[in-house]
């Protein structure tokens, strides 16, 4: 499966994709609007937050739950594509579409909006783990894909390896941040300790805006912005 930029999905991602129209369809949403660090980085939660759930004999593992899991879980940084640079922060638009695409394929709104939260909320430590069980799954997923000292404390190590081995980083940092970034309409040419960017897209306090206050800090640097 290749889409026209070229990005093929072995069968290591297929073969573990659920079988509905609605995560089939999502998937080759997901693929046809965001960069290929980004892609692979959502594929790599899902295949986590699904170890998680079958770890925990979660009723998230299985069934339509384990459909809303693979939603909510590839969809998480849709917002992050320029098809879904919108007015809001990237989380929200990207929470937006993924509920929006369950409810026309059939699902609950209810259901829909447990999927909306996990993603809403899955740059917010603290609020993430503890809101929803969803949205738990979630965080904690994207925690162990980003943070090599919390692989090792959930004893992820052996599975992330394998899921890394068919599905690589691709310096998902330096390209999630930068595209977080460049959604800013505009970018203040400096700061101070009491001036922050601050707009309904990078609230000041929020991931979005701290990445952009980084970016603005560091203007001259080349790598991974400083905040992620």
């Amino acid at each position: 499966m290749a889409d026209d930029q070229g990005v093929i999905l072995n069968t290591y991602v297929t073969d573990r994709t659920p079988v509905s129209v609605a995560c089939t369809a999502a998937l080759v949403l997901v693929r046809n609007r965001v960069a290929p660090p980004i892609l692979n980085h959502s594929i790599r939660v899902y295949l986590i937050a699904l170890w998680l759930a079958q770890r925990e004999k979660s009723e998230w593992a299985s069934g339509e739950k384990q459909d809303l899991l693979f939603v909510a879980t590839v969809c998480h940084d849709l917002g992050a594509g320029d098809r879904y640079n919108g007015q809001q922060r990237f989380e929200v638009e990207g929470a937006d579409a993924a509920k929006q695409h369950l409810i026309s394929h059939g699902y609950l709104e209810t259901d829909a909006h447990q999927v909306w939260t996990a993603i809403a909320v899955h740059t917010s430590p603290g609020i993430a783990e503890r809101i929803d069980p969803l949205s738990r799954l979630v965080r904690l997923a994207v925690k162990i894909d980003f943070s090599p000292a919390f692989r090792s404390e959930m004893d992820a190590d052996a599975v992330y390896a394998e899921i890394e081995l068919h599905l690589p980083r691709l310096d998902v940092e330096r390209a999630l941040g930068d595209a977080v970034v460049k959604q800013a309409v505009k970018v203040p040419d400096s700061v101070d300790s009491l001036t922050w960017p601050n707009s309904e897209k990078h609230p000041s306090a929020s991931w979005p805006g701290i990445l952009l206050r980084a970016h603005i800090e560091n203007a001259d640097y080349d790598g991974i912005n400083p905040a992620f």
